[in-house]
């Protein structure tokens, strides 16, 4: 079933998810390619706006992709050249692409680990691991909801209007997916709560706009 699969990484180029396509393909490991383009180009400009694969795999083998992206960018590490733009990165640049390593390709990442062992600098797999663990909790952490974003949910939802059932169900089911694989709540369980109100505000003087509109 498609539900099983979690979004791994985003492509805007087919021909770039084909590439871990095959490498996972190798590995025997289950992938689903979803297609999320959009139909219809607004800039009529034909360069790719729009564009979006997402490549979706099971919870229990992001680990495994991961490896599988660390050990092919060891090997390519190799082919580097000097003028590559990280190598003019400060230590603390280096381990800051290493504990963020979700916003960076596993190229860079591991190409920082070798940098940062060169200047004998400490980098052990155990620290490696730590830092993992504080980006989770990091990122695990509810997104801060701006308060006018809310005002502007509850007055959408007394006007009846698309908005309020927008911001409310975003609210009450968002959800972001973690380097590690799970799912968990974008939103504080009282920004949820909020989310709950507003659409059921919403819905309830919908309903009460269109019988005041065909009954008077």
């Amino acid at each position: 079933m498609i539900e099983e699969f979690i979004t791994f990484e985003k492509f805007n180029h087919k021909n770039s998810a084909n590439e871990l396509i095959k490498l996972i393909e190798e590995k025997n490991i289950a992938y689903f390619l979803e297609n999320n383009s959009l139909s219809f180009d607004p800039t009529f400009a034909n360069n790719g706006f729009g564009t979006e694969y997402c490549l979706k795999i099971k919870k229990e083998d992001f680990d495994k992709v991961n490896e599988i992206l660390i050990e092919k960018s060891e090997k390519e590490i190799n082919e580097i050249e000097k003028d590559y733009y990280l190598f003019t990165f400060s230590d603390e640049e280096l381990i800051e692409v290493i504990s963020k390593s979700d916003e960076w390709n596993a190229f860079d990442v591991s190409l920082a680990k070798k940098v940062l062992k060169q200047k004998g600098i400490d980098i052990s797999s155990e620290r490696i691991e730590k830092i993992k663990e504080q980006r989770i909790l990091q990122l695990a952490k509810p997104e801060k909801n701006h308060p006018l974003f809310l005002i502007f949910g509850y007055i959408s939802a007394l006007f009846g209007g698309l908005w309020a059932f927008f911001i409310g169900w975003h609210l009450l089911t968002y959800k972001k997916t973690l380097p590690n694989g799970n799912r968990i709540y974008a939103y504080s369980k009282d920004d949820r709560k909020h989310g709950n109100r507003i659409l059921l505000i919403g819905i309830i003087f919908f309903v009460l706009w269109l019988l005041y509109f065909f009954l008077k």
